[in-house]
């Protein structure tokens, strides 16, 4: 017996050829408006990315650029400043100097004033040194033997309203003179009491700011001598003028057993002040007077 085939089989095959094709171009199709669609939005994502990224690159240089111009301006201004200081303090150091000038005019004024008025004759002289080879107790003034110096010459000072004793020329050069000041150890004075006439010698202890000494006073002068009497030159021996204020009365001392009475004397120099004095000449000290 014969097998039998069937004919419409070719057919339903061919139906499903075209069935798949369609599907295949349809699926193809919207994969390729997917694929295109994707890239598109990945480019728009990549785009706003980057365009971010820039704008954040433009922000952080804009903030150095700012900082390093601030820093730049600081510069400047701390060297604007510093100048500004020096400046400052050369118009205050100009100022200090024109106040010590005023200063300087306002004392040598005074010195004039007082020189015009002095009846001694008298060589002004302005204190340049000390000597360290006497502890410092001599000081060395600006005129010598050519200004007309000469050795044993009294010194004597204007300050605060007061002329007051300052001291001996002891040593002459050509230009420059040393003086040996009253509170020296070495120096001794013949002084008396202004008010009660007492006399006495008077000297130093070393110390410019310590008190002088005056010995060798009567005892029975003890109730007539008070405190704040002064003390002036006697004019005995000739080499000091009469009358130049030597000092004030600070400290009596008495002693029973003693034959004469002891006073210490606050000198009428400020000698920590000093700077400007006069050489009183030999010639016209006055010591014959009265």
């Amino acid at each position: 017996m014969a097998l039998r085939t069937n004919g419409p089989a070719p057919k339903r095959s061919n139906n499903t050829l075209y069935v798949f094709l369609a599907l295949v171009t349809i699926s193809f199709s919207c994969l390729l408006f997917s694929t295109r669609s994707f890239v598109i939005d990945v480019r728009d994502v990549g785009f706003s990315l980057f365009s971010g990224i820039r704008g954040a690159i433009q922000e952080v240089t804009a903030s150095v650029q700012k900082t390093v111009l601030s820093v730049k301006e600081l510069s400047r201004l701390k060297e604007e400043y510093d100048q500004l200081v020096k400046q400052l303090e050369r118009y205050e150091e100009l100022a200090r100097s024109a106040a010590d000038i005023e200063q300087e005019n306002i004392n040598l004024k005074k010195q004039l004033s007082f020189s015009q008025n002095l009846f001694y004759k008298h060589i002004p002289a302005q204190i340049i040194g000390k000597d360290p080879d006497n502890l410092f107790s001599s000081f060395v003034i600006d005129k010598g033997i050519k200004e007309g110096i000469k050795k044993n010459m009294a010194v004597i000072a204007f300050q605060d309203g007061t002329q007051g004793l300052v001291g001996l020329v002891v040593q002459v050069g050509r230009h420059e003179s040393m003086v040996m000041p009253v509170y020296d150890y070495n120096s001794y004075v013949s002084a008396r009491f202004a008010q009660s006439l007492y006399e006495g010698i008077v000297s130093g202890q070393g110390d410019s700011n310590g008190p002088l000494v005056m010995k060798y006073i009567k005892k029975r002068a003890k109730d007539e001598i008070q405190y704040g009497d002064r003390v002036v030159t006697s004019g005995l021996g000739g080499i000091y003028p009469k009358g130049i204020e030597i000092g004030r009365v600070s400290k009596i001392i008495f002693q029973e057993y003693e034959t004469s009475l002891t006073v210490e004397l606050e000198p009428s120099i400020d000698f920590s002040r000093l700077e400007y004095v006069f050489v009183i000449e030999k010639s016209n000290t006055g010591a014959d007077d009265e």
